[in-house]
């Protein structure tokens, strides 16, 4: 076992078989594909599902891992989350911090406060993981929560209360949903007995009198436009029912998270481009891609040059650019202020040495 390991009580996580079989009794997921594991949130040693019956069933006792003088219980034994057992002690760590340090941006003045408040939650979360300082670490965690229970134990009932009503409003809109669906049901079924009816009638009043035939028309048609209407009033009555379900009520409690910024669409984005917007178009001359010369005839059909991949662009390129390369420099306004800067450099030189020998005029009285 590692040092890192021994500090922070958790062991080492090895890949393959090891993870396959029980520390304690040696057992093989291979021999026995319903082995399941267990660990405790005291130390994460891993056992099989038996030895934690058979070690624990009688009460608290010490782990049987060698090296672990940790006392566990058999109730705290649950089935591990993640495969590393160092990912689930940090889960589990993280999740106790959070449970204490529960504040939000709006709870604070400044974002450099909530900054502040997420590296302190952060550096304590570091230190249990890493296993420095733990006692102090544990005394001041408890302190923030006992400083401050009023408070964790509003934003735990707030939290609550949010769960809650989302809970109930999605209870609802599927409640909503299987009404809507058993009323079209019986409505389609409703509607599918009416014209089974109706053609029955129809048949019935063709095989005992041809004359009352117009009659009979008349009147189931009568009979399903009236069923048609009853079938639409009772469509608006259930629609004004799934809205009045899913509207708030003017007395119920309606619970909005503050401090957030309006949602602001980003603009696409441009492509990329590696110089920044810079250009290195030439401004002096325009390329071209094909110049007449008798020279660069005979090259571009000249094995020995265009055999290696060798593209006689590259040529004009780097020819265009040496011909063109001084035009933007003009010596004579460069030299002339050196030249100037030189002289003020000269004259400031001169004023300083006079005023090093005593001032203006004060060597001439000497001579």
């Amino acid at each position: 076992m590692s040092k890192a390991a021994q500090r922070n009580g958790v062991a080492p996580y090895r890949s393959g078989e090891d993870d396959e079989i029980c520390p304690v009794c040696k057992s093989s997921r291979y021999l026995s594909p319903k082995l399941r594991f267990l660990v405790n949130p005291e130390c994460y040693h891993k056992m099989c599902e038996s030895c934690v019956d058979r070690i624990f069933s009688t009460g608290p006792a010490r782990c049987p891992i060698a090296g672990c003088a940790r006392t566990l219980r058999k109730q705290r034994f649950r089935t591990p989350t993640f495969e590393d057992l160092k990912i689930e002690r940090e889960v589990d760590v993280r999740r106790k911090v959070a449970q204490v340090f529960n504040k939000e941006e709006s709870d604070f003045e400044t974002l450099r406060a909530f900054n502040n408040y997420l590296e302190e939650m952060e550096v304590i979360t570091f230190n249990l993981l890493e296993g420095i300082d733990v006692a102090a670490t544990e005394r001041k965690l408890a302190a923030y929560a006992a400083q401050n229970a009023p408070m964790i134990a509003q934003k735990d009932a707030k939290a609550a209360k949010e769960r809650s009503n989302q809970n109930a409003q999605q209870a609802a809109q599927k409640e909503q949903a299987l009404l809507n669906r058993s009323a079209a049901d019986r409505a389609s079924m409703s509607s599918i007995a009416e014209r089974e009816e109706s053609h029955k009638q129809r048949f019935d009043a063709l095989a005992v009198a041809q004359a009352d035939t117009k009659v009979v028309l008349k009147k189931s048609t009568a009979r399903r436009t009236a069923a048609e209407k009853a079938r639409d009033k009772q469509r608006q009555q259930q629609q004004q029912q799934s809205q009045q379900v899913g509207a708030p009520h003017d007395d119920a409690e309606v619970y909005r998270i503050e401090g957030l910024k309006a949602v602001v669409e980003a603009p696409p984005e441009e492509p990329y481009d590696p110089f920044g917007g810079s250009s290195f178009a030439p401004s002096y001359y325009t390329l071209q891609s094909h110049y007449d010369h008798s020279w660069l005839d005979k090259a571009r059909s000249d094995p020995s040059i265009v055999a290696g991949g060798y593209d006689l662009r590259e040529y004009y390129q780097r020819t265009m650019l040496e011909a063109f390369a001084g035009l933007g420099c003009f010596l004579e306004e460069e030299m002339g202020e050196r030249e100037h800067s030189r002289d003020g450099d000269g004259m400031v030189a001169t004023e300083g040495a006079a005023m090093a020998a005593g001032g203006d005029g004060a060597g001439d009285d000497v001579l």
